[in-house]
């Protein structure tokens, strides 16, 4: 079977438009599974899809400007998501949240509320579910085994912003894991506005990039 790495290619030919197959890495799937990239071209000419693509396109165009003949970014994340939320339409918008991390959720819903969308918000602990109850043995409660210890219910925090049809959801620091559960059980589409990283203070590249924290990790 041929095994996609495209991390491993120096050339990045899929960037330079015409393709001679010849000069592709054998792990390449531009030269060896070409019939399911046109497959998935396919699939750009759905309705559905169109929505979410397209808008998402331009927004990633709005994102550069030209200044002094360079184009540099001009847009954070947290703008990024409301000016695709308007093109899609979107006006109920759900904040999926880790507890942790209140703060920024009330910081985020702050934002997106001030660009006229309607948020609702739902905690990861909503529900106050001992973990015991979820299926989760008690000697791997983080605290006391004994004491009542709330997990983490990312299915709860899925079927509330279902409840209120929320067009667009967005994840705040959930954990991995409960992050897939949520955006499983989510019907409308999911976006992540900030990944849970612990260790490096929500900042998943500064593992990859300090000598230190590689150490730290890899040892």
């Amino acid at each position: 079977m041929n095994i996609p790495r495209c991390d491993k290619c120096l050339g990045v030919f899929c960037t330079k438009g015409k393709i001679d197959k010849d000069a592709l890495p054998d792990f390449c799937p531009m030269k060896t599974m070409d019939n399911i990239i046109q497959k998935a071209v396919e699939e750009y000419s759905y309705d559905d899809v169109k929505s979410i693509y397209v808008p998402a396109t331009i927004t990633e165009k709005e994102a550069y400007e030209v200044v002094r003949g360079k184009r540099i970014p001009v847009r954070p994340r947290i703008r990024e998501l409301v000016e695709f939320a308007k093109k899609i339409g979107a006006q109920k918008i759900g904040v999926a949240f880790c507890t942790g991390l209140s703060d920024e959720a009330s910081r985020v819903a702050n934002v997106i509320e001030r660009f006229g969308f309607t948020v609702y918000s739902v905690r990861c602990k909503c529900g106050a579910v001992d973990k015991t109850q979820l299926g989760i043995p008690k000697e791997y409660k983080i605290e006391n085994a004994e004491k009542f210890e709330a997990g983490c219910n990312p299915i709860v925090q899925a079927l509330l912003l279902n409840t209120v049809k929320t067009d667009l959801n967005v994840i705040v620091g959930l954990c991995i894991g409960h992050d897939i559960l949520f955006t499983k059980y989510s019907k409308a589409p999911v976006t992540t506005l900030i990944v849970k990283d612990r260790y490096t203070g929500h900042n998943p590249l500064a593992a990859l990039y300090s000598n230190y924290l590689i150490r730290s990790f890899l040892e």
